[in-house]
């Protein structure tokens, strides 16, 4: 069994991730400062530093150890904040990454996943988008994902077996739905199930492609046990499948038991008017396909938030 190094296991996908990994009967690290996970939502088992990546002093935490390999997701996780703090994007996303690829080159680490974005494609004049398509960004939080990659190519020439996950708009139970800055999915569900009202910002036509966080992390698992020296991977985590707004209201309706209003207003600066994406690539080379699709994933995160919804009244009432 490997020694792993998965950050942010205290948000949504780290966390999966990480539980993934523990329950395979790895030994797995996490570092998290929990600026937008938590500490309750890191899983039993992992070695838990809370700390910035972006700091250069967090890495002495770690000292010499080595690992087999490190999954990076932690990360600012939003287009929408980007723009609010674009330095901080930055440090968040771009300069942890650097750093933790200098310790794996100091450390002998031999490979790294990245958890990248679609939102590097911006509005693509395609589709789907296949990885060969330009980066077209319209977020500072794109912008530095496009950096990130960059610099995974550089330590790739240096040895480090390197992969970029794009991922598309990934969803399921356990997302923070509190978040209103992290997938249209849990945005809507969030509003639905705590208030029964969804407010919409942007049109009802525009469009996502949503990965169920089972099929997201089975690509991370893939990813790290194919990855090659000195070479650099790109990947399109998707289904292919366009799902409107209009779409996504619907299946969030039909799997709660109350009705729901929808009120649409503005929009939200960078927003993607659409994108769906070719996973040819990864099924071809890696022998990953969705399995979950969007009727059925929707179903099971609306069951899992009335129940978590459910839980918190019983305990307001105690």
């Amino acid at each position: 069994m490997g020694r792993l190094l998965v950050t942010g296991a205290g948000g949504f996908i780290g966390g999966a991730v990480a539980r993934r990994f523990l329950d395979e009967g790895h030994e797995v690290t996490t570092i998290d400062n929990l600026s937008s996970g938590s500490a309750g939502a890191i899983p039993e088992g992992c070695t838990t530093v809370i700390a910035d990546l972006s700091s250069p002093h967090t890495f002495d935490h770690l000292g010499e150890h080595q690992f087999d390999a490190i999954y990076h997701i932690a990360g600012q996780s939003g287009g929408v904040p980007s723009f609010a703090d674009p330095v901080y994007d930055l440090q968040a996303n771009v300069q942890s990454t650097l750093l933790l690829l200098a310790y794996a080159k100091k450390t002998g680490c031999p490979t790294v996943i990245y958890a990248s974005s679609m939102a590097v494609y911006g509005d693509p004049a395609t589709l789907p988008v296949t990885e060969e398509h330009p980066f077209s960004p319209k977020t500072f939080y794109a912008v530095g994902k496009i950096a990130a990659e960059s610099y995974l190519r550089l330590y790739a020439d240096q040895g480090i077996a390197c992969t970029a996950l794009r991922l598309n708009n990934t969803y399921g139970p356990g997302q923070d739905l509190s978040n209103l800055n992290q997938g249209m999915a849990s945005i809507f569900l969030g509003q639905a199930v705590s208030s029964g009202q969804i407010k919409v910002k942007g049109g009802k036509d525009r469009f996502r492609d949503l990965v169920y966080i089972d099929d997201a992390v089975e690509a991370f698992a893939l990813a790290g046990a194919s990855a090659r020296p000195f070479e650099f991977r790109a990947y399109n985590v998707a289904t292919g499948v366009k799902t409107t707004v209009e779409e996504l209201l619907s299946l969030i309706a039909s799997s709660l038991p109350f009705n729901v209003e929808v009120e649409v207003e503005g929009s939200t600066p960078g927003d993607q008017h659409g994108i769906y994406c070719s996973f040819d690539r990864i099924a071809r080379e890696l022998n990953w396909s969705p399995k979950v699709d969007a009727a059925a994933g929707i179903q099971r995160m609306a069951q899992w938030a009335l129940g978590e919804a459910g839980d918190k009244r019983k305990g307001v009432a105690t």
